[in-house]
């Protein structure tokens, strides 16, 4: 079993908040990350996979087709983006890391198994002192 991972960057604006909730109970619930104005991050993602070497081409994934599957289907919809309000795979969830790392994962995982190799996990770097890894 093969692992290879893929680093991109992005950089986002949210906000967290349950829009059934007052300003005040999101406040005290989320902090200032609950800015009714915004706020945003430079992120960075890891997509890690894993697989089998394939005999044929010597690849777990070509890791130009990751590259082109995570810029298409993930970092044009998010990279200077409102992750709220333009980002179609998180309407309707609460814009935190951790339903972010869920969201791209299922967006991503149907796209990276057409090529042959399985999806292992969606890392996110929200800042230098706070990260998110999902495993599915």
């Amino acid at each position: 079993m093969i692992y290879l991972t893929r680093r991109e960057r992005f950089c986002a604006a949210h906000r967290m908040f349950r829009e059934d909730w007052s300003d005040d109970r999101n406040s005290k619930v989320f902090g200032k990350c609950s800015n009714p104005n915004w706020h945003g991050h430079n992120y960075i993602l890891w997509i890690t996979v894993k697989g089998n070497i394939s005999d044929e081409h010597g690849f777990v994934i070509n890791i130009n087709t990751l590259k082109q599957i995570i810029q298409s289907r993930i970092i044009e919809k998010l990279d200077h983006r409102n992750i709220n309000l333009d980002v179609d795979f998180m309407k309707g969830k609460i814009a935190t890391t951790e339903n972010l790392a869920v969201a791209i994962w299922n967006e991503l995982k149907p796209h990276i198994e057409t090529e042959g190799a399985f999806l292992h996990c969606v890392k996110i770097a929200e800042t230098e002192n706070n990260s998110i890894e999902y495993y599915g």
